[in-house]
């Protein structure tokens, strides 16, 4: 069976994950509006994820977290500049491309991947490996930031499969990715 590659992800309103120096402090302040007991589908959704794959700016900033988000879920940080191993048996850094990655992760027998990290997310839609994609639109312009899409080279066709709203004023659509 191969292995099934999704997204979940925020942005703001004009398509940024994080500011230009990397902050997310816009979506930490976001989620303060967020009423207890709600996580938006995020823990539903993580109930299927067997591996995680981010890239290593989204590492860094998630390792910041107290306590680590991620329990004892595999997580595959690609980096293609070296860096030191997190002191942990389920993190393990890795500089593949995205082909010869989900190549091993099927071998070792994971079945859902969540691909995590603007640059990470753009790299496996090139190569045609994500298949469904679930977008948090937060309601705040900011302006400039990292973009969640760089790099796209060609036309990459959406199906909406759903969308919900919450009275604090976040959207999310889940989109199936075609061809």
């Amino acid at each position: 069976m191969p292995l099934c590659c999704r997204v979940f992800i925020a942005t703001s309103l004009d398509g940024f994950i994080a500011r230009t120096d990397g902050s997310i402090d816009w979506l930490m302040e976001a989620q303060r509006s967020v009423p207890e007991g709600e996580d938006c589908g995020y823990e539903d959704f993580m109930e299927e994820v067997d591996v995680l794959v981010m890239g290593r700016n989204t590492f860094e900033q998630v390792a910041t977290f107290d306590p680590w988000p991620y329990g004892d879920l595999p997580v595959i940080v690609l980096s293609s500049q070296p860096m030191s191993e997190p002191d942990s048996p389920t993190i393990r850094v890795c500089s593949a491309g995205p082909i010869d990655l989900v190549a091993e992760l099927e071998a070792a027998g994971y079945r859902n991947a969540y691909i995590d990290g603007g640059q990470t997310i753009a790299s496996f839609l090139r190569e045609g490996l994500i298949q469904e994609m679930t977008i948090t639109t937060i309601p705040i312009l900011l302006g400039s930031g990292r973009p969640l899409f760089t790099g796209i080279e060609h036309d990459i066709h959406l199906e909406r499969v759903a969308t919900r709203s919450w009275p604090f004023g976040f959207v999310q659509t889940t989109y199936r990715v075609q061809g």
